[in-house]
């Protein structure tokens, strides 16, 4: 099960979030998303948990409960959706 971890302290590390999800199941990978030009955290990350029973388990323990300082955001990761690429620029033609 993929859960999205929201409201992470930008000094929260991957292995701090794995020792909390790992009291309430078998923790198969940790991801704090990163800014990519300055590689600080932006606030939150992913846990996969092996099973949908121990993931739901996390969830509900963990949904509010502090972590250095924050009440977290924990729930069931929706699916990513394709978002449209591409800046922006003039709707008239150039000549």
């Amino acid at each position: 099960m993929n859960i999205y971890v929201g409201n992470l302290d930008f000094s929260s590390t991957e292995d701090s979030v794995r020792a909390l999800f790992e009291q309430h199941g078998e923790v198969t990978s940790v991801k704090i998303i990163t800014d990519r030009y300055t590689g600080r955290s932006r606030g939150f990350g992913f846990v996969e948990m092996a099973n949908d029973e121990e993931g739901k388990a996390a969830i509900a323990a963990l949904d509010g409960k502090e972590m250095d300082g924050r009440p977290l955001k924990v729930n069931e990761a929706r699916p990513r959706t394709e978002r449209g690429g591409g800046g922006g620029g003039s709707s008239r033609e150039r000549w």
